[in-house]
């Protein structure tokens, strides 16, 4: 079991760089792949990225990918999304998620635990 808490969420210009944090408790992270999600007001909850428990894959959605890499170190029981080149619409509330696996990384109700997340906002 972990519990993922999320932070490094602020207010940025368009064009500049956020880095998230998730730091999550329990013993067992190393054996979860992390994913980040995002949830814009009024939208369904979107993936982001994803890295597995080893960090030897990562993935990333369509609209982040080149901008966004995911990272993790294992002996900080950390995950990172270092965000660069924001936009507007990179706005929302990040959340961080573990699950078993990468199967399916893409859907958000294959994670089993969830931080509380943090809120990105890109000012243009």
């Amino acid at each position: 079991q972990v519990q993922p808490v999320e932070s490094g969420g602020g207010l940025v210009q368009a064009g500049g760089s956020l880095r998230l944090s998730c730091a999550a408790s329990g013993r067992a992270f190393s054996s979860y792949a992390m994913g980040w999600f995002r949830q814009a007001p009024g939208k369904e909850r979107e993936f982001v990225a994803v890295i597995s428990a080893s960090a030897g894959s990562t993935y990333y959605g369509d609209s982040v990918k080149g901008r966004f890499a995911i990272s993790r170190d294992n002996a900080k029981n950390t995950v990172y999304l270092q965000m660069n080149s924001l936009k507007p619409e990179d706005t929302a509330v990040y959340y961080c998620g573990a699950k078993t696996g990468l199967r399916n990384y893409g859907n958000s109700f294959g994670y089993d635990y969830w931080g509380q997340g943090t809120q990105v906002t890109v000012s243009s």
